[in-house]
């Protein structure tokens, strides 16, 4: 069965960027995968140290992305970048993690503008060997766009759960 992780790399409890992955990730569930979600904000992960083994648990989260076939990353915008908390567990990764792995992007913003952080994640996952899916998702003024942890945008929602159903469909091709 194909595995799709999704990563949310928020550390807000009522977080829009977790709310987003999980669409994304409920939509692959639909198309066939088993899911996984990986909350960066509820896991022991202390500062990436490149001089020190496995820390808390970096070990076995980065074993959930290594044998997923594809991955949705989602980062909330800050100073039109990511988020540190997905800074910090990127930093763990490398290619052993995302070689032939399909990823597909979310970036959900306070104010109007992610398209940098789309960009920069992107050239960073593409550093370490995923195969970036061409369809990605950017989400301005987040909290208008989700009440109880729900899309209550129907075109961002659709949107959304486009990507999940085709990074799982990618993986499935990169399986093959």
């Amino acid at each position: 069965m194909t595995t799709i992780v999704g990563i949310s790399g928020s550390r807000r409890a009522e977080s829009y960027t977790r709310a987003a992955v999980t669409c994304a990730l409920d939509a692959a569930a639909a198309a066939g995968a088993e899911t996984d979600l990986i909350d960066l904000g509820a896991v022991d992960l202390p500062l990436y140290h490149p001089d020190r083994d496995d820390q808390g648990e970096s070990a076995a989260l980065r074993r959930r992305v290594r044998e997923a076939e594809g991955v949705v990353v989602g980062t909330p915008v800050y100073h039109g970048s990511y988020s540190s908390t997905f800074k910090n567990f990127h930093d763990y990764c490398g290619s052993d993690e995302y070689e032939d792995t399909a990823v597909g992007l979310v970036a959900t913003a306070g104010g109007g503008s992610y398209g940098a952080t789309l960009e920069h994640v992107r050239a960073t996952m593409r550093n370490v060997h995923a195969w970036v899916v061409p369809h990605q998702v950017g989400i301005r003024g987040a909290s208008g766009v989700f009440a109880d942890g729900a899309f209550t945008d129907d075109a961002l929602r659709e949107r959304t759960e486009t990507l999940g159903a085709e990074v799982y469909e990618h993986a499935e091709r990169l399986r093959r």
